[in-house]
This record gives C-alpha cells, sequence and structure tokens, in this order.
C-alpha cells in the first residue's frame, strides 16, 4: 500500500484544529501541516446550550477554508470529531446538518470516553515512550475545555479512569465573574478545583504509587516548547516543571504574551492549566512529567492508520478496555473468577453463532464486558441486581467505548435477570440497530448464565457446534450438573425465540 494523504479536524471547546498526515506502512505517520483557528464554542453552549447565529457562520466559513486546503493537499479521505462543546448543545443535530449543507464536511460527535481514548491513543503514538511510562504507576491528565480525565495505569494496565467537571473554560468563566487581580489567580483555581481533587485522591488515588505523570493540553505544550523544543521529546522532573510555572505566574500577562509570543485569552487559560497540574503533582506526589504536545488530531489519525489495516498498534487498547471493565467489577465486589467463566462461556457461544447472529468483532467486546460486569450490581441490591447493574453501568464511564455501546452493555446486564422489554422505552435503547444487538447479546449471555446456574464453574472445558437448528454444547466435568440440565430450559428459552436455535446439553463421554 502506497502512501495515503488523511486530514482529522478536531472542532474543539476552544478551537478549530486541522491536520494534514502521510500515512504509510514505513513512515507510519507524518504530519506535514498543522492549520488552527481560534473559536470559543464552549462558552456558548456551556452557558446556554446553544452556538449564536454569528459563531456557526464563523465555523461554516473557517470549515469551507479547510475544504479547500485539503483540497489543495489533495487529500483521500478525512474525519471531522465535535468534542464537548458540540455534546452539550441542545441543538446539535440540527446545528451539524446545516453545517454539512454549507460546507460539505460531515462532523461526528465522540463521547467524552471515545474522546479521551482518542486523546490516549494519540499518546500511543509516540512508541516506547508511551509503553515504557506506564509499567510503572501513571496517571495521565487530560486537560479539556468542559472537564479533566485522569486516567490511572499500573504494570501496563488501565487501572481506572475518572472524569471531573474541572474543564479550563468553565473556570475561566468563574474567574471572569469573581474578577480577580492576577496574583489572586492560583489561589482561586485551587480553591474551585482543590474540592474535587480531594474527593479523587480520597476514592481512586489513595494508597497508589503514582511516579509518572502525562499531561495532554495545548496552552503547557505549546508554551514549554516555544521555551525548549526538547521538553516536548523528553521527560522532565518535577523541579523543571515548577520552574518554569514559577517564572510564568512572576510575569504580567502583557510581558508573558511577549516572551511566549501568545495571545492574552490563551495566557489565562496557560495559567488555570499550570495551576491544575500543579495540583495533582501535589497530590499523586509523582517525580516526572511527560508532555508530549500531542492533540486529538494525532489520534484521529492514528485509529485511522489503524482500522485501514496500514499499520498495526503495537500497544493492545482492547486489553485496556477489559482491564478497566474487570476493575470497576471489582470496585462494586464483583466475582472476578464467577465473571470470568461467563465471559468463557458467553464467547465460545458467539463464536459458534456467527451465522446466526451476525454480529462482529465490536459486539464481541461488549458482550465480554457484559459478562465481566453481569453482577455488580448486587453491590446495591441482592434483589433487583439487574436495576442496579444497569445504573452502576450507565453511571460509570468506561474507555473506549461510546455512550450507545455503554448502554447496550447496561442492557444486557439488566435483560439477564428480568423480562425483556419488547416495546423498550426509550430511555435505554437508542435504536432499532441497538435494540437488536442488546437482544442477541442478552439471548447469549443467558445461556451462559444457565450453564453456570449454581455459581460453582462446574464446567472445566465446554465446546459449542450450531448444527441444523440446534446449537450443541457438549461440557466436561466431573461434577453432577442435575440443577444447570433442569433449569437450563428457563434461559434456554429467549435464545431460542432470538436465533430460532435450540441449545442442548450434553456430556462428554468417558465422564
Amino acid at each position: 500500500m502506497g502512501v495515503k494523504t488523511f486530514a482529522a479536524i478536531d472542532v474543539g471547546s476552544y478551537e478549530l484544529s486541522m491536520k494534514i498526515f502521510e500515512i504509510s506502512p514505513k513512515d507510519k505517520l507524518r504530519e506535514i501541516d498543522h492549520i488552527r483557528h481560534r473559536i470559543d464554542l464552549g462558552t456558548e453552549t456551556y452557558t446556554t446550550g446553544k452556538l449564536s447565529h454569528g459563531k456557526v457562520d464563523e465555523l461554516c466559513r473557517v470549515l469551507c477554508e479547510y475544504g479547500d486546503i485539503m483540497k489543495s493537499y489533495r487529500v483521500s479521505d478525512y474525519k471531522a470529531y465535535g468534542t464537548s462543546a458540540i455534546r452539550e448543545m441542545e441543538n446539535r443535530e440540527i446545528v451539524l446538518e446545516q453545517i454539512k449543507m454549507r460546507t460539505g464536511i460531515h462532523i461526528d460527535m465522540l463521547s467524552n470516553s471515545e474522546q479521551r481514548f482518542l486523546d490516549y491513543k494519540s499518546i500511543a503514538s509516540k512508541g516506547e515512550s508511551f509503553n515504557g511510562l506506564i509499567s510503572k504507576g501513571t496517571a495521565i491528565i487530560d486537560i479539556g475545555g468542559g472537564s479533566l480525565q485522569v486516567s490511572l495505569f499500573d504494570k501496563d494496565s488501565l487501572v481506572t479512569t475518572q472524569n471531573v467537571r474541572l474543564g479550563i473554560l468553565l473556570i475561566r468563566e468563574h474567574l471572569l465573574k469573581l474578577k480577580p487581580k492576577q496574583s489572586q489567580y492560583a489561589e482561586i483555581i485551587e480553591e474551585l478545583s482543590g474540592g474535587q481533587i480531594e474527593v479523587l485522591e480520597k476514592l481512586y488515588l489513595k494508597n497508589r504509587k503514582i511516579e509518572n505523570i502525562i499531561v495532554v493540553d495545548e496552552y503547557i505544550s505549546n508554551a514549554m516548547a516555544k521555551k525548549d523544543r526538547n521538553y516536548l521529546e523528553h521527560y522532565i522532573d518535577k523541579d523543571t516543571y515548577l520552574n518554569f510555572v514559577r517564572e510564568i505566574r512572576e510575569c504580567s500577562l502583557t510581558e508573558m504574551g511577549k516572551y511566549l509570543q501568545m495571545p492574552e485569552e490563551s495566557l489565562v487559560l496557560l495559567f488555570i492549566s499550570s495551576v491544575l497540574v500543579t495540583k495533582l503533582l501535589q497530590t499523586t506526589g509523582a517525580d516526572r512529567l511527560w508532555i508530549p504536545g500531542v492533540t486529538l488530531c494525532d489520534g484521529i489519525g492514528y485509529e485511522y492508520a489503524e482500522k485501514n489495516k496500514i499499520y498495526f498498534a503495537t500497544h493492545d487498547f482492547e486489553k485496556d478496555i477489559i482491564d478497566c471493565t474487570q476493575n470497576i467489577s471489582k470496585r462494586y465486589m464483583g466475582s472476578k473468577k464467577r465473571g470470568e467463566t461467563l465471559e468463557k462461556i458467553a464467547l465460545t457461544v458467539f463464536d459458534s453463532m456467527k451465522k446466526a447472529h451476525g454480529l462482529g468483532k465490536r459486539e464481541r467486546l461488549l458482550l465480554r464486558l457484559a459478562a465481566l460486569l453481569h453482577d455488580c450490581g448486587k453491590y446495591i441490591s441482592m434483589i433487583n441486581v439487574g436495576e442496579a447493574s444497569y445504573e452502576i453501568v450507565m453511571s460509570t464511564e468506561i474507555i473506549g467505548i461510546s455512550h450507545a455501546e455503554r448502554e447496550i452493555v447496561a442492557n444486557v446486564v439488566r435483560y439477564n435477570y428480568r423480562d425483556f422489554d419488547y416495546y423498550h422505552d426509550g430511555r435505554s435503547i437508542a435504536d432499532k440497530h441497538s435494540y437488536l444487538v442488546v437482544a442477541k447479546l442478552t439471548a447469549i449471555l443467558r445461556v451462559a448464565t444457565g450453564l453456570d446456574r449454581s455459581h460453582k464453574e462446574k464446567f472445566r472445558d465446554i465446546t459449542a457446534l450450531l448444527k441444523d437448528r440446534q446449537l450443541v454444547l457438549t461440557v466436561n466435568t466431573p461434577y453432577d450438573i442435575t440443577v444447570e440440565k433442569g433449569l437450563f430450559s428457563s434461559k434456554a428459552a429467549f435464545f431460542e425465540e432470538i436465533f430460532e436455535v435450540t441449545p442442548v446439553i450434553k456430556r462428554k463421554r468417558g465422564i
């Protein structure tokens, strides 16, 4: 495969950014241009829920210019994403349709977990630097306009990820209302953020050794690159960072603007970011920082190259999603052993039924997540396990899957314990496709649950074979399976209804 030219567009909260990449198996992802336009969408949508006509006009004008730039580079494909400012628009679909009609550019919306996952992929695109850091306790601090995301890694595993409502645009709005002197900025920002960071520490950071922090933001990376480009290429120690912060705090905004060649409105956002990172440095006790200067556009390009098999990732991102889900289950006292047993049985059934269910790799992943989270609701209620599990999954972010996919997982867990809602209430299943995926995955999970009814993991080995209109489940176990066989029909009935296939348990000969 030859060189492919690709454009990644980020319709962000405070900037419209486009990167042009050349993608090839040899050179991987090579940036050839980066175009940026300052446009504050977040302040309007966070405060009013809508964009003014003037902002929509400006957005369309710049996107048309971006379209011309793409033509000049002979871009063969592009991807445009909107983030929190687009997500929080009340009339989002109407505005996005207007933009498409006026500019020819289609903008997809990213959920918070999808956006942060792409930011995370943008760091991973740096290869060995990223893989080396996350082998030890590492926190990724992803600072956005509407919120801040903290993701914790240890021993190459994603331990947890939490979203905190500490976006730099939101904090800036508070500063504009309070009208403090510049000398008061740091103290006020710490007061505004301190409570939420303390809760984050108590619930998720306590007793964790964090040696490294990776910062993803627009302003600290730009400012540090202007001081010394090497800051983006290598780790820096805590003292180097704190000295840099001290330097900019001691300058007036005018002096700082000349020194860093940045407009005053950007300097306030830089100040907010620097205080947040300093506070998290103190909270975590980390000794090293890496500020790679990557943006969401890098993650978009990386994912495009990966999906089109132009080159292959060296990091296992699906494992991160599974690790994160297992840690959610652990938090709510879920049974790890039973979750893994159900996962194994469910995947065996799923893989044997490919011709019957027509689902793909992504749905298989969602089934794995549902199996691992099947009993998390018991932490809240032993009676209403399904409903409690649904609420936990919907209230807990799983990095790497979209909001719609999280709804599918939550409903599969929910309907594993209660009658399926054929006339779904509309609050939890977005569309027909999702509805059918929920039905199919629920049917498979129920069969897996039926095969482990006693919770004793009796089946060491199980195979599944689809033959005619039967799914023959051959089990290898020395234990008595009277309970499983006797009560299996109640779990198998829904499976038969969905697929018109009857699951049958057979015991391996010689057992």
